[in-house]
């Protein structure tokens, strides 16, 4: 009898009933609720399921990111090793090869002024760098912080890696991924704010046709451009630019298929798992982390505000030939952003068609999120 009672009393507190604290239950609310919204709402469910389980196994299990050098076997958890390529930067170039591969880049050749909307929504991304220094943060840490507002949750990992800010990695890609997820709902009442319902009607002439030597120059060009000046972008720049490249070469279909399919999944399983479970109760319940997630919401706020006033100033300059609407797909949410350009302008008037417009701000913002990650790596000397 003795010995079943113990037995069954090492089994009961071998279950997660006695390890639970308050923070865990919060924690475990927070990843049912983000479920909830990937699931039943489709907020950028890819994303976000992978998140919000890893979240969830982590206030469950916290030995799944257990660190190698702290096992006693020196075994570390299974999620801890995906972790690892996060920190390596591996998996957030991996993830922008696949963007590239995916991502249909003419609507930019077509019409370059959407380089000059999709560096104007960076602008959230440098005030809240000041506002993060104001609240307390290093120089590197507020960097890392600031990147969020380009909504871009790749380039928010592979910075902070990069700056060494690996404490509050889980924080800025949590907020990074939750705000691309969260894009129909900040944007819209943003947009709707500062521009008229005139403006909101303004109908675009259609792209002109790109050639398919323009395609293939494209992601060649900017590479050589963008690297030459900051090489320390070739990571995500050059990730990006040879996923298109496998696009549009026409030459490596099956190079394209991969990286933009089988390639692109499997890498958001493991980012989006490690992410989720870097978001333990004890990292990250504290004030730093509710910092990280007001800044980050501000810098993207700011950001959708300032491509959406700088494309007010274009239509003015145009003569009423750009509606301001497609400079809040200036953040590099691709393709939601672009998305609720066009939703807000059918919302004004159901024939208006603003999508392929918005898809050349957004790619800009993209390249643009990762031109500001490498000039911030370039100010502290990290390569």
């Amino acid at each position: 009898m003795d010995y079943i009672m113990t037995t069954l009393g090492n089994l009961l507190h071998q279950t997660a009933f006695f390890n639970l604290t308050g923070g865990n239950l919060i924690m475990i609310a927070v990843a049912c609720f983000f479920l909830y919204l990937a699931i039943r709402h489709e907020f950028e469910p890819l994303l976000l399921v992978p998140i919000a389980f890893g979240m969830l196994l982590v206030n469950i299990y916290p030995d799944i990111m257990l660190h190698a050098e702290d096992s006693a076997n020196g075994v570390g958890g299974l999620l801890y090793y995906f972790y690892i390529l996060d920190e390596w930067a591996i998996l957030p170039s991996l993830i922008f090869m696949g963007v590239g591969a995916m991502t249909d880049f003419g609507p930019l050749i077509a019409n370059p002024k959407s380089f000059l909307l999709g560096a104007s929504a960076q602008f959230g991304i440098f005030a809240a760098y000041l506002g993060a220094m104001a609240m307390g943060f290093s120089d590197k840490a507020a960097a890392a912080v600031s990147i969020i507002g380009g909504a871009d949750g790749p380039i928010s990992i592979f910075l902070a890696g990069k700056l060494q800010q690996t404490a509050i990695l889980g924080p800025i890609a949590v907020a990074a991924y939750s705000y691309m997820s969260l894009v129909p709902i900040i944007q819209p009442p943003i947009m709707k704010l500062l521009t008229t319902e005139e403006e909101r009607k303004i109908k675009m002439e259609q792209l002109r046709p790109v050639s398919k030597l323009e395609r293939i120059l494209f992601p060649v060009i900017v590479t050589i451009v963008v690297c030459v000046i900051l090489p320390t972008t070739a990571p995500l720049v050059g990730m990006l630019m040879l996923g298109n490249l496998f696009r549009e070469s026409g030459v490596v279909r099956q190079l394209q298929e991969t990286a933009s399919n089988a390639l692109m999944y499997i890498v958001v399983i493991l980012l989006g798992t490690s992410v989720g479970a870097t978001t333990s109760a004890e990292a990250f319940l504290n004030f730093d982390t509710i910092k990280i997630v007001i800044l980050g919401l501000i810098a993207f706020m700011f950001g959708t505000a300032a491509g959406v006033i700088f494309g007010k100033i274009m239509c003015k300059l145009s003569g009423g030939k750009i509606n301001p609407l497609i400079g809040s797909a200036g953040v590099s949410a691709v393709p939601m952003a672009a998305r609720v350009s066009q939703k807000v302008g059918a919302e004004a008037d159901p024939t208006n068609f603003l999508l392929m417009h918005a898809m050349g701000p957004n790619v800009a913002g993209v390249i643009g999120t990762a031109v500001a990650a490498g000039t911030f790596m370039a100010i502290f000397g990290v390569q």
